[in-house]
């Protein structure tokens, strides 16, 4: 298999095929990822979500309605926790497009988020100024574009964005880092023709608890969960399952959209779902 590494989006990606890319193909993903974080990054100046953070308005785009109509289930699934407006609540806590990562109060984000982001097939539009924020599944999305722009290139083709994946074409096995160690992992997982997304507290932390996985509803860092993983055939909907697992709602809303998954608490204790099909480690009691 031939590997092209390279970073975007603020991760480290690996694109593996049968034969080496070309150099139009590399250029049509380069461009299908610039498109994207233009269009939906809140660290770019220049993005559509930075100006309609300042005045409102709409960011017109393919992307709109696959990702807010997942984000309307997520939200309702989670009661709330989940969010497209926690952009401010993370800036509050410091993750913000300077990376400042000081904290100041926790902030909520609005509950009637559906009544000031309304949307169509292609733009989602803000009647106020609001900091969108489509983290919790826009990598997954991100990762299926890619994988659409590469349909036609023959063989093999595994895509893996700082630990969403998904493959195409003959069986990968993926270990399942353990939240607290990454030299060990949990389990592992063959892929053929599906996804995987995997989300932990220890990625994006910083401070004193602070980590990127915040409840909407209290602006406040999950505290339960630990680290999340979801397998399914794309991996939007996998990104967005591992988002709602650290939340009362997730398992449900997983079952509703076929996702198996696998999840582990701040004390080391797992669950998976009952079709999970990855392999994992557990002592013996």
């Amino acid at each position: 298999m031939a590997i092209w590494r390279f970073d975007a989006i603020g991760t480290r990606w690996e694109i593996e095929t049968t034969h080496d890319l070309g150099a139009d193909e590399r250029d049509l993903v380069g461009a299908e990822i610039e498109r994207f974080d233009r269009e939906w990054s809140r660290f770019r100046e220049d993005s559509e979500v930075t100006r309609v953070a300042r005045a409102g308005g709409a960011v017109i785009s393919p992307d709109a309605a696959p990702m807010l109509d997942a984000y309307r289930q997520l939200s309702a699934a989670t009661r709330g926790a989940v969010s497209p407006l926690i952009g401010a609540s993370l800036e509050a806590l410091g993750y913000d497009a300077a990376y400042s990562l000081v904290a100041r109060h926790p902030t909520a984000a609005p509950e009637d988020w559906p009544e000031l982001v309304t949307w169509t097939a292609d733009a989602v539009t803000a009647s106020v100024p609001a900091l969108l924020d489509v983290g919790a599944l826009g990598k997954g999305r991100l990762v299926d574009l890619v994988a659409g722009v590469l349909a036609e290139v023959p063989g093999d083709l595994v895509i893996d964005a700082g630990g969403d994946m998904r493959a195409r074409g003959g069986a990968v096995r993926v270990g399942l880092e353990h939240p607290y160690d990454p030299t060990k992992a949990i389990g592992v997982v063959e892929l053929r023709d599906a996804a995987l997304a995997a989300s932990a507290v220890n990625r994006r932390a910083w401070g004193d608890g602070l980590h990127h996985v915040l409840d909407a509803r209290t602006g406040v860092p999950v505290l339960t969960w630990a680290a999340t993983w979801a397998f399914a055939s794309d991996t939007m909907r996998a990104d967005a399952v591992a988002t709602a697992l650290f939340f009362d709602g997730g398992p449900e809303l997983a079952a509703s959209w076929g996702v198996e998954w696998v999840r582990m608490t701040t004390d080391g204790r797992v669950e998976r779902s009952p079709g999970c099909p990855a392999e994992l480690f557990l002592a013996r009691r």
